[in-house]
């Protein structure tokens, strides 16, 4: 098997919408990210942050951008579309990487209230824990 382009999706929620509640959100959603799946920030191809219209403190990308070795990862951060009734203070992300793994050893992160998005995968009902 050669290599792949592979998106790895996750999503979490933030507490409130303030610069340290998305910050802790988003360092805990990357770190779930690095630590299920062989990520080595040369081989993402982009990753996509969007969050929720009740989110405006701070870009999760700029959060993203202070990681080691992610300064050169193309990053974009877009604003969710709003369906009444739906997650609030939401944040989610797509990393579309390069990777020899099958998407059997892809593993996408729902933490918090974000468990509640894809209960039919089996990681959106463990805690996850650094």
């Amino acid at each position: 098997m050669g290599w792949k382009v592979r998106a790895i999706r996750g999503a979490t929620t933030a507490s409130e919408n303030s610069v340290e509640a998305i910050r802790e959100a988003v360092t805990e959603l990357l770190d779930a990210l690095e630590s299920l799946n062989p990520i080595d920030p040369d081989d993402i191809v982009s990753a996509t942050f969007s969050v929720t219209r009740d989110l405006d403190a701070v870009f999760p990308a700029a959060i993203a951008r202070e990681r080691p070795h992610w300064q050169n990862v193309p990053l974009l951060d877009v604003q969710q579309m709003h369906v009444e009734g739906s997650l609030e203070r939401c944040i989610r992300c797509l990393i579309q990487i390069n990777t020899l793994e099958p998407l059997t050893a892809i593993h996408h992160p729902y933490l918090r209230q974000a468990k509640a998005l894809r209960p039919d995968w089996s990681i959106a009902t463990a805690p996850f824990s650094p």
